[in-house]
């Protein structure tokens, strides 16, 4: 029964965030080359807010649980173990006061209206995962430009989402990039639970009424890990952890 009336409610999801997206896509153009980097961000930001207000529409509810004060004039590296697209906004919207920058497959940089725009212009890391010649530098790049402007990096190891909710191992190459051309960060792993819910019947219908739930986890000083594979191993089973299956 549920999944009888997730189809017309789907619908009309797509229909909002479809518009959504088609909206935005000319504010960001305006924000970017008339008033610049700061009002392009607070598009950015806004897109985010409506994002969650639509998928409020498919019953879904946001918890993000984040008890720490984590500085502002900071690097961050957050780590977050990938369940769906549906983990991007909330975390870009939650975590906005730290300026998050997302390190995004190639061939999303173009053709998706607002998205694409956001990826090529607003500092994200476009890599082409079957290509080392490009990802490798695109990351050094990458992880200068978060040291330099004390944003926040977002990653997601596993390397691609989760099906199921059931996390992949880490792939570590990106991480040990980051970690290295971003030595004054704070390391921030995620935990996110539920999100792939919504896509459990495939893109279309969607899954009604699902609780999508982050949490932050304790910050952890770069700095203090000698052993960079020792800190990536503990980042990994904390989120892990808190995996709700």
């Amino acid at each position: 029964m549920i999944k009888l009336l997730s189809y017309p409610i789907s619908f009309i999801y797509y229909l909002f965030f479809g518009l959504t997206l088609i909206v935005f896509h000319p504010i960001q153009w305006l924000c970017f080359n008339i008033f610049g980097y700061q009002a392009h961000q607070r598009s950015v930001y806004a897109l985010q807010l409506c994002l969650m207000r639509c998928a409020n529409i498919l019953g879904t509810r946001f918890t993000f649980n984040n008890p720490h004060n984590i500085s502002t004039n900071r690097p961050l590296i957050i780590v977050a173990n990938h369940q769906s697209l549906h983990d991007i906004y909330p975390i870009t919207w939650y975590m906005r006061k730290h300026s998050p920058k997302f390190i995004s497959k190639i061939e999303l940089g173009k053709g998706i209206p607002s998205v694409s725009y956001n990826l090529r212009h607003g500092g994200a890391a476009l890599i082409d995962r079957k290509n080392p010649r490009q990802s490798l530098p695109a990351l050094i790049k990458f992880g200068e430009y978060i040291e330099k402007n004390k944003y926040a990096a977002v990653i997601f190891p596993e390397g691609t989402r989760s099906k199921d909710g059931t996390p992949k191992s880490f792939q570590t190459k990106g991480l040990e990039i980051l970690f290295k051309k971003v030595p004054s960060a704070l390391v921030v792993p995620i935990t996110i639970n539920n999100s792939w819910k919504i896509l459990r019947y495939g893109k279309f219908p969607m899954g009604l009424g699902n609780h999508l739930k982050f949490t932050v986890h304790k910050p952890i000083e770069l700095a203090t890990f000698v052993n960079k594979q020792e800190l990536i191993n503990s980042i990994e089973s904390t989120i892990k952890n808190h995996i709700q299956h």
